[in-house]
Protein backbone atom coordinates (compact mmCIF):
# COMPACT_ATOMS: atom_id res chain seq x y z
CA UNK A 1 0.00 0.00 0.00
CA UNK A 2 1.65 3.28 -0.95
CA UNK A 3 1.67 6.15 1.05
CA UNK A 4 1.41 8.46 -2.23
CA UNK A 5 1.73 8.71 -6.45
CA UNK A 6 2.33 11.43 -8.92
CA UNK A 7 3.53 11.34 -11.97
CA UNK A 8 7.71 11.24 -12.67
CA UNK A 9 7.04 14.38 -14.84
CA UNK A 10 4.50 16.85 -16.92
CA UNK A 11 5.46 19.29 -18.96
CA UNK A 12 3.27 22.62 -19.82
CA UNK A 13 3.38 25.44 -22.31
CA UNK A 14 4.58 28.73 -21.62
CA UNK A 15 1.57 30.86 -20.43
CA UNK A 16 -0.47 28.22 -19.95
CA UNK A 17 -0.97 25.89 -16.87
CA UNK A 18 -0.31 22.62 -16.08
CA UNK A 19 -2.62 20.53 -13.30
CA UNK A 20 -0.87 16.99 -11.77
CA UNK A 21 -3.41 14.61 -10.20
CA UNK A 22 -1.42 13.22 -6.82
CA UNK A 23 -3.32 9.91 -5.31
CA UNK A 24 -2.28 8.46 -1.51
CA UNK A 25 -3.95 5.99 0.73
CA UNK A 26 -7.37 6.36 2.35
CA UNK A 27 -5.45 6.18 5.81
CA UNK A 28 -3.95 10.30 4.72
CA UNK A 29 -7.47 11.75 3.89
CA UNK A 30 -7.85 14.58 6.57
CA UNK A 31 -4.15 15.24 5.97
CA UNK A 32 -2.75 18.52 4.82
CA UNK A 33 -1.13 17.88 1.18
CA UNK A 34 1.24 20.28 0.15
CA UNK A 35 3.14 21.09 -2.88
CA UNK A 36 6.81 22.24 -2.83
CA UNK A 37 9.73 22.86 -5.16
CA UNK A 38 13.52 21.79 -4.95
CA UNK A 39 15.62 18.73 -6.36
CA UNK A 40 16.25 18.00 -2.53
CA UNK A 41 13.66 16.73 -0.33
CA UNK A 42 15.01 18.61 2.92
CA UNK A 43 14.98 21.92 1.76
CA UNK A 44 12.25 22.05 -0.48
CA UNK A 45 10.25 25.10 -0.10
CA UNK A 46 6.06 24.36 0.45
CA UNK A 47 4.74 26.51 -2.20
CA UNK A 48 0.89 26.04 -1.37
CA UNK A 49 -1.10 23.28 1.62
CA UNK A 50 -4.92 22.37 1.78
CA UNK A 51 -6.09 23.22 5.18
CA UNK A 52 -7.75 20.20 6.47
CA UNK A 53 -10.77 20.22 4.07
CA UNK A 54 -11.57 19.97 0.51
CA UNK A 55 -12.18 23.66 -0.15
CA UNK A 56 -9.31 24.86 -3.18
CA UNK A 57 -6.80 26.95 -1.42
CA UNK A 58 -5.31 29.46 -4.03
CA UNK A 59 -1.80 31.37 -3.72
CA UNK A 60 -0.88 33.31 -6.57
CA UNK A 61 -0.40 31.35 -9.88
CA UNK A 62 -0.91 27.94 -7.78
CA UNK A 63 -3.79 26.13 -6.36
CA UNK A 64 -4.58 23.10 -4.57
CA UNK A 65 -7.96 21.11 -3.88
CA UNK A 66 -7.84 17.72 -1.62
CA UNK A 67 -10.87 15.40 -2.85
CA UNK A 68 -11.38 12.79 -0.11
CA UNK A 69 -13.72 10.40 -2.22
CA UNK A 70 -10.62 10.18 -4.72
CA UNK A 71 -8.14 9.94 -2.49
CA UNK A 72 -6.66 12.58 -4.57
CA UNK A 73 -5.59 16.24 -4.77
CA UNK A 74 -5.14 18.34 -7.91
CA UNK A 75 -2.39 21.04 -7.89
CA UNK A 76 -2.80 23.24 -10.84
CA UNK A 77 0.10 25.49 -12.05
CA UNK A 78 -1.26 28.79 -14.34
CA UNK A 79 0.88 31.26 -16.38
CA UNK A 80 3.70 28.79 -16.46
CA UNK A 81 6.88 30.66 -17.45
CA UNK A 82 10.53 28.89 -18.50
CA UNK A 83 11.80 29.26 -14.96
CA UNK A 84 9.10 27.24 -13.20
CA UNK A 85 10.68 24.45 -14.94
CA UNK A 86 11.80 22.54 -12.08
CA UNK A 87 11.70 19.63 -9.66
CA UNK A 88 8.54 19.79 -7.07
CA UNK A 89 6.83 17.34 -4.62
CA UNK A 90 3.46 16.28 -4.01
CA UNK A 91 3.30 15.85 -0.11
CA UNK A 92 0.99 14.44 2.48
CA UNK A 93 2.10 16.90 6.43
CA UNK A 94 2.12 13.80 9.00
CA UNK A 95 2.88 12.86 12.52
CA UNK A 96 7.10 12.15 12.25
CA UNK A 97 8.21 11.87 8.69
CA UNK A 98 6.15 13.38 5.98
CA UNK A 99 5.11 11.17 2.65
CA UNK A 100 6.07 12.80 -0.74
CA UNK A 101 6.10 11.84 -4.26
CA UNK A 102 9.08 13.34 -7.02
CA UNK A 103 7.30 15.67 -10.28
CA UNK A 104 9.46 17.47 -13.07
CA UNK A 105 7.91 20.31 -14.18
CA UNK A 106 8.99 21.34 -18.00
CA UNK A 107 7.72 24.29 -19.56
CA UNK A 108 8.59 24.68 -22.83
CA UNK A 109 7.99 27.54 -25.45
CA UNK A 110 4.90 27.63 -27.94
CA UNK A 111 5.62 26.43 -31.23
CA UNK A 112 8.59 24.72 -30.03
CA UNK A 113 8.97 20.55 -30.05
CA UNK A 114 10.45 19.93 -26.84
CA UNK A 115 9.42 16.18 -26.88
CA UNK A 116 12.56 15.19 -26.67
CA UNK A 117 13.15 16.56 -23.74
CA UNK A 118 11.05 14.33 -22.24
CA UNK A 119 13.58 11.30 -23.18
CA UNK A 120 15.93 12.37 -20.95
CA UNK A 121 13.78 12.55 -17.82
CA UNK A 122 13.69 8.99 -15.76
CA UNK A 123 11.19 7.84 -14.13
CA UNK A 124 11.60 9.11 -10.82
CA UNK A 125 10.65 6.66 -7.50
CA UNK A 126 8.22 7.62 -5.14
CA UNK A 127 10.32 8.69 -1.65
CA UNK A 128 9.67 9.97 1.78
CA UNK A 129 11.94 12.68 3.30
CA UNK A 130 14.26 10.05 4.14
CA UNK A 131 14.88 9.33 0.20
CA UNK A 132 14.20 5.95 1.05
CA UNK A 133 12.18 4.54 -2.52
CA UNK A 134 8.60 4.02 -1.64
CA UNK A 135 7.58 2.73 -5.17
CA UNK A 136 8.84 2.04 -8.70
CA UNK A 137 7.35 2.97 -11.88
CA UNK A 138 4.13 2.06 -13.26
CA UNK A 139 5.34 1.11 -16.17
CA UNK A 140 8.30 -0.97 -15.97
CA UNK A 141 6.10 -2.79 -13.41
CA UNK A 142 3.50 -3.81 -15.54
CA UNK A 143 6.20 -4.75 -18.17
CA UNK A 144 7.34 -7.42 -15.24
CA UNK A 145 4.30 -8.70 -14.56
CA UNK A 146 3.38 -8.99 -17.99
CA UNK A 147 6.48 -10.32 -19.02
CA UNK A 148 6.44 -13.47 -16.07
CA UNK A 149 2.74 -14.23 -16.28
CA UNK A 150 2.16 -13.88 -19.40
CA UNK A 151 4.79 -13.78 -22.14
CA UNK A 152 7.08 -16.51 -20.43
CA UNK A 153 3.94 -19.33 -20.12
CA UNK A 154 2.81 -18.53 -23.74
CA UNK A 155 6.47 -18.82 -24.94
CA UNK A 156 6.57 -22.35 -22.67
CA UNK A 157 3.68 -23.36 -23.78
CA UNK A 158 4.56 -22.84 -27.32
CA UNK A 159 7.60 -24.74 -27.30
CA UNK A 160 6.01 -27.80 -25.57
CA UNK A 161 3.61 -27.96 -28.30
CA UNK A 162 6.72 -28.00 -31.20
CA UNK A 163 8.22 -31.20 -29.26
CA UNK A 164 5.31 -32.97 -29.03
CA UNK A 165 4.30 -32.51 -32.80
CA UNK A 166 7.92 -33.19 -33.65
CA UNK A 167 7.39 -36.52 -31.78
CA UNK A 168 4.39 -37.79 -32.59
CA UNK A 169 5.08 -37.49 -36.48
CA UNK A 170 8.14 -39.40 -36.51
CA UNK A 171 9.24 -39.80 -39.89
CA UNK A 172 8.96 -43.37 -41.66
CA UNK A 173 12.03 -44.14 -43.86
CA UNK A 174 11.86 -43.89 -47.50
CA UNK A 175 13.34 -47.22 -47.75
CA UNK A 176 10.26 -48.93 -45.46
CA UNK A 177 7.92 -46.68 -47.21
CA UNK A 178 9.17 -47.96 -50.88
CA UNK A 179 9.22 -51.97 -50.00
CA UNK A 180 5.39 -51.19 -48.40
CA UNK A 181 3.91 -49.60 -51.30
CA UNK A 182 5.81 -52.04 -53.76
CA UNK A 183 4.28 -54.85 -51.85
CA UNK A 184 0.63 -53.35 -51.81
CA UNK A 185 1.22 -53.09 -55.69
CA UNK A 186 2.06 -56.65 -56.00
CA UNK A 187 -0.77 -58.38 -53.61
CA UNK A 188 -3.38 -56.51 -55.69
CA UNK A 189 -4.26 -57.88 -59.27
CA UNK A 190 -4.23 -54.93 -61.64
CA UNK A 191 -7.57 -55.31 -64.09
CA UNK A 192 -8.31 -52.67 -66.71
CA UNK A 193 -11.98 -51.88 -67.89
CA UNK A 194 -12.09 -52.92 -71.84
CA UNK A 195 -15.05 -51.46 -73.39
CA UNK A 196 -16.54 -53.68 -76.32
Amino acid sequence: CLSIQGPAWVRGPEKGSVTVLCRYSSRWRGNNKWWCRGADWSTCRILIRTNGSEKERKSGRLSIRDNWRDNSFLVTMEMLKQNDTDTYWCGIEKFGTDRGTRVIVTVYSVGKDTMSSSKLLSAMPTVDSNGYIMSSDLHERTHYILLVFVKVPVLLILAGIVLWLKGSTQKVPEEQWRDTLCSSLDSEPLGKDIDP
